[in-house]
């Protein structure tokens, strides 16, 4: 995960994947099947707009990481017009990503692309995603905390925020990257680390700057 900033979240207050989760699909069973039929379907596709899309989502530089938000909010997250907003977003992601690391080390869950053989959508990332565990997705984990945190700001717009969370968690299938188990369990990982930022003193310092900003910016458009 590229640049991160320092997350809010202590190891102590970090949710345990590990502990969270059920461990992933046994080869053998109807779940590892519905894996393996969703992988299919995403190399089947014939959508190249959306096989760019999960290209897009796969970077987690910043401030590209969050662009897929800004039509649906209708506000640039950047480091000039919104930086109480774009430093909280950064931080997020450093804890919603590093709370899926206790079980991506554990499992080592081989990825599709390893399995089946075929391409993904960032064929540069491959030789780092061989040496890192798919079960689950931190990529899924990072979107749906994001969408959960920005619908508190817009909650006029939640159904098309939680909308591009997911789908930015689905664009790891669609990419070849992560199995579907992973970024269903990569989203349970997300909302546990943003339940755990609910409670944490210095997020909830920063989130009642980052509401008075959006208001200020909402409050200026609407003039």
């Amino acid at each position: 995960m590229p640049a991160l900033l320092e997350g809010y979240l202590s190891e102590a207050e970090m949710p345990n994947s590990l502990l969270l989760l059920s461990p992933p699909p046994e080869h053998n069973s109807s779940l590892f099947e519905s894996d393996l039929e969703h992988a299919r379907k995403a190399l089947e596709s014939k959508d190249n707009e959306r096989f760019l899309q999960a290209a897009r989502d796969a970077d987690l530089s910043f401030p590209f990481a969050v662009k897929s938000f800004e039509p649906i909010i209708g506000i640039a997250i950047s480091e000039s017009k919104t930086p109480k907003l774009y430093v909280l977003m950064r931080r997020v992601m450093t804890d919603a990503g590093l709370s899926t690391y206790a079980a991506k080390n554990h499992y080592k869950r081989p990825r599709p692309f390893m399995v089946n053989n075929q391409k993904t959508c960032t064929p540069d990332q491959e030789n780092i995603l061989y040496k890192v565990g798919s079960f689950p997705s931190g990529h899924a984990a990072v979107g749906w905390a994001w969408s959960l945190v920005l619908i508190k700001l817009f909650p006029e717009k939640e159904k098309e925020i939680l909308k591009r969370g997911h789908d930015f968690g689905e664009s790891r299938v669609v990419c070849n990257a992560h199995w579907d188990s992973d970024v269903k369990m990569g989203r349970v990982m997300g909302q546990a680390a943003v339940d755990c930022l609910w409670g944490n003193s210095n997020f909830l310092a920063d989130w009642d700057g980052v509401k008075k900003e959006i208001q200020q910016i909402l409050d200026s458009n609407s003039k």
